[in-house]
């Protein structure tokens, strides 16, 4: 395999430009060579700043740029599914937004068209690669905390009426879904992350400020198979402005916790036993962002670089079996949240198959 890899974008809208970013930090690995986009100013706009081909047809790029070694997916969640399970019989590694799709059967049947094809799939979740989630994750796997009690994240965002008007599928079911399958999915993941296998759920939401179809606003409680608690709490209707992202860590041994707008900030380090690293730690890891995207694209697409010239999958980076995780996890609290807040059960008693849809 070359030493760079070949990129090409799928969908050139607001998030691309991270991902274009990273490509550029990453230029002694990686190159970008075409993007498309089925609106023709968006496309031709990514073409001319960064002097690659531009296609309106993703088919059309795919034939005429056999040389793609990675293709990224920056559409809207909605369409992840077919357009993925399209692109597998390419054999091109694939790398997705989060969240993974909308339903747990479409999130399987991508995971099966990639292993069928034999192409890798990733998910961007690019919040666990901040500075002081890996100093956490490295504290965590080595024992420091002990015993698992409790975790709790946060996210209290503004966002007003003309972002979901901005684009005509943003705050609909069948395209988007609201504040906890987008925003909050990245601290939902690393709620699971951290906490393992999920037993029940128990979660309510509500649309308190936003006229969407969705839910502005949500909350639930986690019990996880080693019994801990999690605490999840979203809303995109905390006003004026954003007021945190933030991620709670409690155990036997010790406690983390990291906030900021975009759990970008170290706010408490303690353990009963103190380490030579640890006021390194507290001075040290807390970065500062310019908005809620953070800094975590680069390193979480060289992992996907990673992965696809060794065929290994670093500790940190999201394939499609980790992706689908959080969509069963999502898809519980959503039924739940359908119920009235009756305890759901991942997997057991769960039969919604798509956001804020009960399957009998």
């Amino acid at each position: 395999m070359a030493d760079r890899l070949n990129f090409a974008v799928i969908g050139c809208g607001r998030v691309a430009y991270k991902h274009f970013g990273a490509l550029e930090a990453l230029s002694d690995e990686a190159r970008l060579v075409a993007v498309c986009d089925i609106d023709r100013q968006k496309a031709g706009a990514a073409s001319k700043k960064y002097n690659v081909p531009w296609h309106a047809d993703y088919r059309m790029m795919m034939a005429e740029h056999p040389e793609i070694d990675v293709v990224m997916v920056l559409i809207p969640t909605g369409y992840h599914a077919p357009v993925v399970i399209d692109l597998a019989r390419f054999g091109k590694n694939i790398v997705v937004e989060k969240p993974m799709a909308l339903r747990v059967s479409d999130c399987e049947a991508m995971v099966q068209a990639c292993n069928n094809h034999g192409c890798g799939l990733y998910v961007i979740y690019q919040n666990r690669y901040n500075h002081p989630v890996q100093a956490a994750r490295a504290a965590w796997d080595r024992g420091r905390f002990g015993k698992p009690v409790m975790s709790t994240v946060r996210v209290r965002w503004a966002r007003y009426q003309n972002y979901y008007e901005q684009d005509n599928w943003h705050g609909t079911w069948a395209l988007d879904g609201g504040v906890m399958s987008q925003q909050a999915s990245h601290h939902l993941d690393l709620l699971q992350w951290f906490m393992g296998p999920v037993e029940s759920v128990q979660c309510l939401s509500a649309t308190r400020l936003l006229d969407i179809e969705v839910e502005d606003t949500g909350a639930a409680l986690i019990k996880f198979e080693s019994g801990a608690i999690g605490i999840y709490e979203a809303t995109v209707a905390t006003r004026p402005d954003n007021l945190e992202g933030s991620m709670s860590l409690l155990g036997e041994k010790g406690t983390a916790v990291v906030g900021g707008i975009a759990v970008n900030e170290l706010l408490t380090w303690k353990f009963d036993q103190e380490e030579g690293e640890d006021e390194l730690i507290r001075t040290n890891v807390s970065q500062v962002v310019p908005n809620v995207y953070g800094h975590g694209h680069t390193p979480n697409i060289a992992d996907v670089i990673t992965a696809v010239k060794t065929g290994i999958k670093p500790p940190s980076l999201v394939d499609g079996e980790e992706g689908l995780k959080n969509i069963r996890l999502l898809t519980a609290l959503y039924e739940s949240a359908a119920r009235g807040g009756e305890k759901v059960c991942p997997g057991v008693e769960m039969k919604a198959c798509r956001l804020g849809e009960i399957v009998n």
